[in-house]
């Protein structure tokens, strides 16, 4: 399954892991009705069968509810071991999801299940695009302006290459370019410094790679301009991509309640607050991951989209429709046009 029909029709089929997530079943079961009600997609609901239906009517979604709900009677949990789990979990829902997704019945998947799950899953089940070395664990982050920017890996290996960052990149420009509508996006690579010939041997390289590779190549990025709008796609490895995202999420975490403690103890403060509510809410929510939807394993041979594991009913909903957006502009098939081409319009310069 390397890419989407065109001959398939306009309503995607989007199979949804009922049981993956802090919040389940109500919030993945609540966010694909948002999600239904939003876009062009039909839902397939995996997860056991009555607990499934049970949890669709008691949010009202009528009889018979809207979609597909698709059994699976195991649930794999966050302390499960992600190989052992599949081993025996074969009927688990991200199994069953990945299954779905192999044998074409499916357009994407949507979990805020385990991480590790999931990509062991994908490996193992889908494997990867033609020519691409590994996949990439990548998210759309916030940044000042309001318009975000791309970042992988993630986590999905904690090990690359200068080649395998150079996949990254170039997959990172398709989705940039078909997903976020970036006609010729900027591609960075995380260093710790701005200037050429910073870093190690492994971003040395990667960025002489970068520079004569035909991508939008912007340079070196550091990770306090992150959020500064520099660049639509940065790439870094697995490792340094991990520590950079949970450096971000615990520092906003800590500066709103920061925020809140000064608040608390100031009877004015508390006063000002209120009459400010509003536009703090506003910054958070700028600021919030769940305007962004969901990340995605790029390079595996399917759609898989990954929900942080606290997403509320907003943050799963926009996963999936994020997912929707992959399919309409045939993500799949575009990266597979692009791993191995040199040409600046196949590496996302533009159409």
């Amino acid at each position: 399954m390397t890419g989407t029909d065109p001959g398939i029709p306009r309503r995607w089929r989007v199979a949804v892991d009922v049981m993956g997530g802090d919040g389940a079943p109500s919030v993945p079961v609540a966010a694909g009705l948002a999600a239904a009600a939003r876009w062009p997609v039909d839902i397939l609901w995996l997860g056991p069968q009555e607990r499934v239906a049970a949890e669709l009517r008691r949010q009202g979604a009528g009889s018979p509810p809207p979609g597909r709900i698709v059994h699976a009677s195991q649930v794999i949990e966050a302390g499960d071991s992600p190989v052992a789990a599949l081993r025996r979990k074969q009927d688990s829902s991200i199994a069953v999801g990945m299954r779905l997704l192999r044998e074409g019945e499916a357009d994407a998947f949507v979990s805020a299940g385990s991480t590790g799950a999931l990509m062991a899953a994908g490996k193992l089940m889908l494997g990867t695009l033609p020519r691409v070395a590994r996949p990439a664990l990548a998210a759309v982050l916030p940044t000042l302006d309001g318009r975000g920017f791309l970042m992988l890996d993630l986590g999905a290996s904690a090990e690359a290459d200068p080649e395998q960052l150079v996949q990254y990149a170039v997959m990172g420009a398709v989705y940039a370019r078909e997903v976020l509508e970036r006609p010729s996006p900027r591609v960075a690579l995380l260093n710790i410094g701005s200037e050429a010939g910073k870093g190690n041997r492994l971003y040395r390289e990667t960025y002489e790679r970068l520079a004569s590779s035909g991508l939008h190549f912007a340079g070196n990025v550091e990770a306090r301009e992150l959020f500064a709008g520099k660049a639509d796609v940065v790439v870094c490895d697995g490792f340094t991509g991990n520590v950079a995202l949970k450096a971000m999420e615990g520092a906003g975490e800590a500066c709103w309640k920061l925020l809140k403690a000064e608040v608390a103890r100031r009877p004015l403060a508390r006063v000002a607050a209120l009459l400010l509510r509003p536009v703090l809410l506003g910054v958070r929510r700028r600021l919030d991951y769940g305007e962004y939807g969901a990340a995605l394993f790029l390079g595996l041979d399917g759609l898989v989209f990954k929900c942080h594991g606290s997403s509320d009913t907003r943050a799963f909903a926009n996963g999936i429709g994020v997912a929707v957006k992959a399919c309409q502009g045939r993500l799949l098939h575009r990266i597979g046009e692009s791993i191995g081409k040199e040409d600046g319009e196949a590496l996302g310069r533009g159409r």
